[in-house]
């Protein structure tokens, strides 16, 4: 799956993400509402991740669906 259909489909795959990154919040989804930069965004901010280390973390999700 790409990052457009993941997009699109955001409402679906919320709660995928939710359970990969169990400290990101219902409203840090919602925020991020598909946008890649903003998901990487709020994983730098709750996992204290680099922006490299955030991007290949959002890269193996994308690569699971």
């Amino acid at each position: 799956m790409n990052w457009d259909q993941i997009e699109g489909n955001w409402k679906q795959i919320k709660g995928e993400a939710q359970a990969q990154w169990g400290k990101l919040t219902n409203d840090d989804l919602d925020v991020a509402a598909g946008n890649r930069e903003k998901l990487v965004g709020k994983l730098q901010e709750r996992y204290g991740y680099a922006k490299e280390e955030a991007e290949k973390e959002v890269d193996s999700f994308i690569a699971k669906h």
